[in-house]
């Protein structure tokens, strides 16, 4: 099930990178709001996760954010199966 169909997810907002550079993450929010995402030590030290940043960034995909915390979320879109 992806997680926008999942009626008991509040606590996630759609945002768009619009700005990758180290040790930063820059979001926009579906409501235009502008976080800055916080990120794990081993996502700082990990270059592939920076390389796929900038890949998200120049595609202009939207990616799931924690609302409290403004972390990405391991799984994407995917929501847990509860069967």
């Amino acid at each position: 099930m992806l997680l926008d169909q999942a009626a008991n997810m509040t606590n996630i907002i759609a945002a768009q990178i619009i700005k990758v550079f180290y040790p930063f993450v820059i979001v926009k929010t579906e409501t235009g709001a502008y976080l800055k995402l916080n990120l794990s030590t081993n996502e700082q030290r990990d270059p592939l996760f920076w390389d796929e940043l900038r890949s998200i960034l120049q595609a202009k995909l939207w990616v799931p954010i924690g609302k409290h915390y403004h972390q990405l979320l391991d799984n994407g879109w995917l929501a847990e199966s509860t069967s």
